[in-house]
This record gives structure tokens, C-alpha cells and sequence, in this order.
């Protein structure tokens, strides 16, 4: 199971990432580099692996959930200053 949930990440973080990359076939909206895709598939895996980390060594349900949610607010919190800077630091290039 541990391993099957895994593969599930994975899988996911690359069905995620090649969105955009279909999107910009079919549209000029879209303009990633592979800098982007870089930074973002750093980001869904790494949060992927992080909650499959803390799935795998905390044993009760509702740390589970805290430490997971805190993981995804992280996560958005970043995906958001990166997309659009809603924090204004220099990493949104702002």
C-alpha cells in the first residue's frame, strides 16, 4: 500500500504538470518555461513526499490532518507568490 500510494503521487504530480504543457500547444495565454515547470514539479513533489513522510509517521488521525493541512496552506501559500506575488517578495519578480 505505502508503495501504490507512492507511485500515486508521482503520477499525479506529472498528470498535474502536463496541464500547462497542453495548454500552451493550443493557446499563447500560456507561457511556461522550463524553469516553471521545474520549480512547480519541485513543489507538487516535494509536498507529495512530504505529506506521504508524515502519512507514514504520525499514527494519529487528527495530527494527520493538521500537519497535512498546514502542509497544503503552505504549499498554495507559495503557488500563489510565485503565480500572481500576493506577498510582493522577489521571488515573484515583483
Amino acid at each position: 500500500m505505502k508503495n501504490k500510494r507512492l507511485f500515486l503521487i508521482m503520477g499525479a504530480a506529472a498528470m498535474l504538470l502536463s496541464i500547462p504543457f497542453i495548454a500552451m500547444q493550443f493557446t499563447h495565454e500560456v507561457n511556461w518555461d522550463a524553469g516553471d515547470f521545474v520549480i512547480m514539479g519541485f513543489l507538487l513533489v516535494g509536498t507529495g513526499l512530504v505529506a506521504e513522510l508524515v502519512l507514514r509517521n504520525v499514527k494519529a488521525t487528527g495530527s494527520r490532518l493538521l500537519i497535512c493541512g498546514a502542509l497544503l496552506l503552505v504549499f498554495f501559500l507559495i503557488w500563489a507568490e510565485l503565480a500572481v506575488g500576493i506577498f510582493g517578495s522577489p521571488f515573484a519578480g515583483s
